[in-house]
């Protein structure tokens, strides 16, 4: 049997110990305290000093900064954060240029001035991209995006080749199909499924931007039901990414079931990288993302092996951009980031656009005149980037709709280390820096009448000139690199569909409020319906 002695040790040594702590134990001071703490005082004290070191935690981050004088214990502001409403985000931006949160253990700094964004955004010793806790779950904690660095350069040097000029070119082409393709769907929803009634198309407007970035990323080494697959469970990805969430994963709630959508979305894309691959190897000719990068990688090789036999260096042409072999996930993981970045902003943006098109005939009136005479009036030829970006109104109105509704509305960072964000407030290391872009976008010295869409701002105005102010896409080492592809696919998305549909909005007391879902949409999902355009 065991010894009643539980310390293990000799009763000498267990006589010394009791010695010792009655001399420690003043007037019975501590025999006292440990005698009344049972049971539920011992855990309501233990609660009551958690919740003490919570609250004063929050109050010395905070310092300075505009913020709640006080937190609700532990979750602070999740509960709101469940309906997120954009009216308090607003007034949170607006409040001051820094200003502050705390939910659950992340302390969470918002940089709101166009000034204070960019700082942040060009600070690179200091923070990183973090997106949201689960997001390293979803993406992959490898995953390219959240290196940091020269690793992180490195990475995006060798993708860099991908959105050249040269490159775009040639994925016009599939973004063409995929339009005329969804254009006719769109009539058919409209004309035949609900005999004219409007319909909310915002979620029409996704499977679209989906079908799109698969065809651009992966061509046809997808099927079609497979990026209806995806369109439709790409939902529960962004609901799982909301910028408040709980930490871990819980079984069927949405970080969980984003979880099942973002392992679906891996496996198809590493299918897509495997057929590519083999493809390439044949000497196919590449018509997207992935066949130009598996073509860079077998080039790169080819070029290693001949140095390495020794071939002269000056002999054997070098790739433009030398990189090593990618595996199959590590291709898959970096494409899933590509829709991660591209699938909700453009969601928001054509939503928006086709919206505000409908609302405002004038302009579209401007887009079609002009998409009409560049294609000397036959509506199905294919247009070049250049003359894409020659076409005036159409570049005006994408410009100013992706101003005055920006997509992305903010972008979290990690603090490595103490940020120094102004003489008097340092932002702690760990805690969430982020900086927003709405107000940059809306700053009436930049844009007069901020308020209101005015795409003459870029024809005859200074728009162009506010660098400063431009924010859509980021700025500093972290800047999108799709924004060239991104406003050239808008441009001939609503162009092509002003010369092919006519199309009109319902308008309701809820069109012009902003839901708030990752981006921003109009509050009634655009109810909108289409039809084929007589020429």
């Amino acid at each position: 049997m065991m010894a009643v002695n539980a310390s293990f040790v000799s009763p000498t040594a267990d006589a010394k110990f009791a010695n010792v702590a009655a001399q420690l134990d003043v007037n019975g001071v501590v025999s006292t305290i440990l005698s009344n703490l049972t049971g539920w005082k011992l855990v309501l004290t233990v609660l009551l000093v958690l919740v003490a070191y919570d609250q004063f935690k929050y109050i010395w981050n905070k310092g300075s900064i505009v913020g709640p004088s006080w937190k609700t214990p532990f979750i602070g502001p999740f509960l709101e954060s469940v309906n997120p409403k954009f009216t308090k985000y607003h007034a949170k931006w607006t409040s001051g240029p820094l200003s502050c949160v705390s939910v659950f253990h992340k302390f969470v700094v918002i940089a709101s001035t166009r000034d204070m964004a960019r700082k942040v955004f060009n600070s690179p010793t200091f923070v990183k991209p973090c997106v949201v806790d689960i997001a390293h779950k979803l993406l992959r904690p490898t995953n390219w995006v959240f290196l940091d660095g020269k690793a992180h350069v490195d990475y995006r040097k060798g993708l860099n080749g991908l959105f050249t000029r040269q490159a775009l070119e040639m994925y016009l082409p599939g973004l063409e199909e995929v339009l005329n393709e969804y254009f006719m769907r769109w009539v058919n929803i409209s004309q035949e499924q609900n005999k004219g009634k409007p319909v909310p198309f915002m979620p029409e407007f996704r499977e679209l931007m989906t079908a799109i970035s698969c065809r651009t990323f992966v061509g046809h080494y997808m099927s079609e039901e497979t990026i209806k697959k995806i369109a439709d469970d790409y939902y529960l990805i962004t609901a799982a990414l909301e910028l408040v969430n709980f930490p871990i994963i819980i079984p069927f709630t949405k970080t969980w079931y984003g979880k099942k959508a973002a392992d679906m979305v891996l496996v198809e894309f590493a299918k897509c990288a495997a057929k590519s691959k083999v493809r390439m190897a044949a000497s196919g000719e590449p018509d997207c993302i992935l066949d130009f990068w598996v073509q860079n990688m077998i080039a790169s090789e080819d070029y290693r092996k001949k140095i390495a036999s020794g071939i002269k260096a000056e002999d054997v042409e070098k790739p433009s951009m030398l990189i090593r072999d990618f595996t199959d996930f590590e291709i898959s993981m970096t494409l899933f980031t590509f829709l991660f970045a591209s699938q909700d902003a453009t969601s928001s943006a054509s939503t928006w656009l086709f919206q505000i098109m409908a609302d405002r005939p004038e302009f579209l009136d401007k887009v079609r005149e002009e998409n009409i005479a560049i294609r000397n009036g036959d509506i199905h030829t294919p247009l070049s980037l250049d003359q894409i970006e020659k076409l005036p109104w159409t570049r005006a109105v994408v410009k100013e709709t992706l101003r005055y509704r920006p997509p992305v509305i903010m972008v979290p960072y990690i603090a490595k280390k103490d940020f120094p964000l102004t003489e008097n407030y340092t932002a702690p290391k760990g805690s969430m820096v982020i900086p927003t872009t709405y107000l940059a976008l809306h700053d009436g010295e930049a844009y007069p009448d901020p308020e209101s869409y005015v795409p003459e701002r870029w024809i005859t105005g200074d728009a162009d000139k506010q660098t400063k102010n431009w924010l859509v896409f980021g700025t500093g080492p972290h800047y999108c690199l799709g924004q060239t592809y991104a406003q050239a696919a808008l441009m001939l998305m609503i162009g092509k569909a002003s010369m092919m549909l006519d199309w009109k909005h319902q308008v309701t007391d809820k069109s012009e409020e902003i839901k708030v879902f990752a981006t921003i949409f109009p509050m009634d999902d655009c109810l909108l319906t289409f039809s084929k355009r007589e020429a």
